[in-house]
């Protein structure tokens, strides 16, 4: 036999309102009249104003009516005042009541409709990721720290263009949609100068322009950007973000890191060195992950900070989104509860495809 399922919270609440009313009834008529449970009665519009519409809730202000009427009378409460002022009572709860089911349902349909808009500007800004792009499969993960938002001020991007596969994954600073104006503006540079910068130095240059005039010095952005070619290799420009972890064929995490390290995008007016570029192997069987602090920062109970590095194994799944959600859920069992920041992880796999060929343009 099918094991029947518990009734759900939402089943319990909407049927709360009746309950209640059907324990009043109760205890009025066993205690009596001389106990004053009949305003009581009351409680069933009143909770049902909180959780239901406004048309349950005058059904339900209807009944309680009734019971009061009914109650009353088999308390002979009519032949004073206390079974009028019950009714009173009873009546002008079930207006509140209704009243406030009214007004809550068009707060809802208006936050439905702020998320529509927020579920459009997703998919502007942080539009899905090629499936491939040359050489390489591509994965994506995001887990926004805010409650029921869907995207924040981490950034990432995979843009085919004639100087190879270009990839950027950012942090923005702050949070809210502050730090989402922030990532919008670096995904929309992006975007365009991947295709015409013909080097990575060049297009981190005119990054950090862009974003230092947009950003007029009080924001910034640590970022790592990535060009992979026909050769077997990728070549990092890093703005003070978490190195990248490169998986190899066996199994086996590094993460490879700058000679140098370089301030974020947007600190560049500080007068400091722009990032240099350097090249790591990366060849067919070989993955990247590229992240952001969210990921390693994210503490356990006991304050320890997520073991990335111990992790590698969890990407063995031949379907890079079916790895890439494997390690997502594997950081929010380490976190066990609600993220404390944004976390971004673009997942690249080199198959191979394409090999000794130019990459194509979108």
């Amino acid at each position: 036999m099918t094991a029947k399922k518990p009734p759900s919270n939402g089943t319990l609440l909407s049927c709360m309102p009746v309950a209640v009313m059907a324990v009043v009834t109760g205890m009025d008529v066993v205690a009596g009249p001389g106990v004053g449970l009949l305003p009581l009665v009351s409680l069933g519009p009143a909770f049902s104003g909180l959780l239901g519409g406004w048309r349950r809730t005058a059904v339900i202000g209807v009944v309680a009516l009734l019971l009061c009427v009914g109650l009353g009378l088999y308390d002979g409460l009519f032949a004073e005042s206390r079974g009028f002022a019950a009714l009173g009572s009873v009546a002008g709860v079930t207006g509140v009541g209704i009243a406030a089911a009214v007004m809550r349902s068009r707060r809802e349909a208006e936050l439905a409709g702020v998320r529509s808009i927020a579920e459009v500007a997703q998919r502007v800004l942080l539009r899905p990721v090629p499936l491939t792009a040359g050489p390489l499969q591509a994965a994506v993960s995001y887990t926004s720290a805010v409650a029921e938002a869907r995207i924040g001020g981490d950034l990432y991007e995979v843009v085919a263009s004639p100087h190879g596969v270009r990839v950027i994954v950012g942090d923005a600073q702050g949070k809210g949609l502050a730090a989402v104006e922030t990532a919008a503006v670096v995904l929309g540079v992006f975007r365009e100068a991947a295709h015409d910068e013909p080097d990575l130095v060049g297009l981190g240059e005119r990054l950090e322009r862009s974003v230092a005039r947009e950003l007029e010095g009080e924001k910034s952005v640590t970022a790592i950007l990535a060009e992979i070619g026909s050769g077997h290799e990728a070549v990092f420009l890093n703005y003070g973000h978490p190195a990248p972890m490169r998986v190899r064929r066996d199994g086996t995490a590094d993460f490879p890191q700058p000679s140098s390290f370089a301030l974020p995008l947007g600190l560049g007016a500080q007068g400091a060195d722009g990032p240099k570029p350097y090249p790591v192997a990366f060849g067919p069987g070989e993955q990247l992950l590229l992240y952001t602090d969210g990921v390693t920062e994210a503490r356990d109970e006991h304050g320890s900070f997520y073991p990335l590095a111990d992790r590698a194994h969890l990407l063995k799944d031949l379907d890079p989104h079916s790895a890439l959600d494997a390690l997502r859920e594997d950081v929010q069992r380490h976190v066990a509860g609600p993220p404390h920041d944004d976390a971004a992880m673009l997942l690249l796999r080199y198959h191979g495809h394409g090999k000794g060929k130019s990459v194509p343009a979108d």
